[in-house]
């Protein structure tokens, strides 16, 4: 997926459409759960928070946008799930593959793959034995990219800039 057209609103401008870059329309199964970003968070964590791929540019009220937008923050705070994002914002991969990439231990990175799952950023499919992840949509990939790339001006001094 590339940028959205000129003229296009991006995700988020506060106007019910389809997205312009997926054509999405609708959040399905979001459930933000009361008492702010912990409470999101602590549904991640448990399995019970569901992100969709498709959205709407404006979810029903700032509150909840900022609750879900936490909690997917929240669940990428984590070194593990953030290398397990980076490696798949590269492309699909199965858990062998993963695990060499973020050198944790199997069982930790199939804990981890599990949370992304449940949270709907990461899907799954089957290949004979094998079960391959790969990311929901391409706005977790650019995502991830960019706070990688602020991690990248902190550690080198660079000017920050848009």
């Amino acid at each position: 997926m590339g940028r959205a057209p000129r003229g296009r609103r991006p995700c988020g401008s506060g106007v019910r459409e389809r997205h312009a870059a997926c054509g999405a329309a609708r959040i399905s199964g979001l459930t933000a759960g009361e008492g702010g970003p912990r409470a999101l968070y602590d549904e991640a964590m448990s399995g019970s928070l569901q992100v969709s791929g498709a959205h709407v540019s404006q979810a029903s009220g700032t509150d909840e946008r900022l609750d879900v937008a936490a909690g997917v923050l929240a669940l990428l705070a984590d070194r593990t799930r953030l290398a397990l994002m980076q490696r798949l914002s590269e492309g699909e991969a199965d858990v062998t593959t993963l695990t060499e990439f973020c050198g944790a231990a199997r069982p930790s990175v199939s804990q981890h793959l599990s949370k992304l799952r449940l949270a709907g950023l990461v899907a799954t499919r089957k290949d004979g034995r094998r079960v391959v992840y790969t990311l929901r949509h391409g706005h977790l990939r650019r995502l991830v990219h960019e706070a990688l790339n602020v991690a990248d001006h902190q550690i080198s001094g660079l000017p920050p800039h848009d």
